[in-house]
């Protein structure tokens, strides 16, 4: 299947399409790469010119959450300008590759458009049309899968060790996240409880486990980490993403805790000053009041 479909001739389905959000970003995206191409010249900033790709590796990892507060905070003004920043990093390293002969940000294009059109045969090719999100993911893992599968043919042509299943999750994800990246891929070849019922008991086991443990010992250490996989499994089977779901309610125990302190402040107290019984009737009125 061609991955470019610009030209492609309009359907009757087509002209039904709203498309009043399509943008043509051509000039400003190529106005962009250029800004970032002349930054990195022999007469551009020096900053830009000295950069690698492990120099800026984690500006990648920042720019990304800071763009997520704004998500989280639905905050469009911001959000706009972060996204900014984040696809300045996406630039930067396709540029610094360029100059290094490894590829442009061209290829990156390419790469992702056809990328996209491979994993929705059920928009681009001949699967049915997904009935539902779930569908989909079952979709994506499919073709994931068959990609894999085709690396894996190339591998063995070339006496090579094929990659693994996980190889393709980073190591460098947070813990939770990568939990259920790896937890997904597991159960995409079978690797898989039968109900979410099975989960929690697998849950209750995993908690006898840490329970057997000596406090303060590497293996109960290690068990209350099984324990916590095994509630990645959990949240996966009921169509939960674990990630977001902890964020939300850290930050709800932020939101209640800044109350508290400023009931407390209204009291002429700090929460320092407070018992614990006073704290939690702070909090109580807290939950009451929202």
């Amino acid at each position: 299947m061609e991955a470019n479909l610009s030209h492609a001739e309009p359907s009757q389905q087509e002209a039904a399409r709203d498309r009043s959000t399509r943008s043509d970003a051509r000039d400003s995206l190529d106005a962009l790469v250029e800004t970032i191409w002349r930054l990195r010249q022999p007469d551009g900033c020096p900053w830009d010119r000295k950069q690698t790709h492990a120099s800026i590796a984690k500006n990648m990892v920042e720019e990304a959450y800071e763009a997520v507060d704004c998500i989280e905070a639905n905050d469009a003004e911001h959000l706009c300008e972060e996204l900014g920043d984040v696809l300045m990093q996406v630039l930067l390293h396709a540029q610094i590759a360029a100059d290094a002969g490894e590829f442009t940000i061209d290829d990156v294009a390419r790469g992702l458009n056809e990328k996209l059109i491979r994993r929705h045969p059920h928009v681009f090719g001949e699967h049915n049309a997904a009935s539902d999100a779930d569908e989909v993911l079952g979709i994506w893992d499919a073709v994931k899968l068959a990609e894999k599968a085709g690396r894996d043919a190339q591998a063995a042509q070339a006496n090579e060790r094929p990659a693994g299943l996980l190889d393709g999750v980073p190591r460098a994800l947070p813990a939770l996240m990568e939990a259920q990246k790896v937890s997904r891929k597991a159960a995409a070849v079978g690797f898989e409880w039968d109900t979410v019922d099975d989960v929690w008991d697998q849950v209750a086991s995993e908690r006898e486990e840490f329970e057997r443990e000596a406090p303060g010992s590497d293996e109960r250490e290690l068990e209350f980490g099984d324990m916590l996989f095994a509630m990645v499994n959990v949240a996966r089977k009921e169509g939960i993403d674990a990630e977001s779901a902890l964020r939300a309610s850290t930050a709800k125990f932020r939101r209640r805790w800044e109350a508290v302190e400023n009931l407390a402040q209204e009291g002429g107290s700090s929460v320092e000053d407070l018992s614990t019984e006073e704290l939690n009737r702070l909090w109580n009125q807290v939950k009451t009041s929202e």
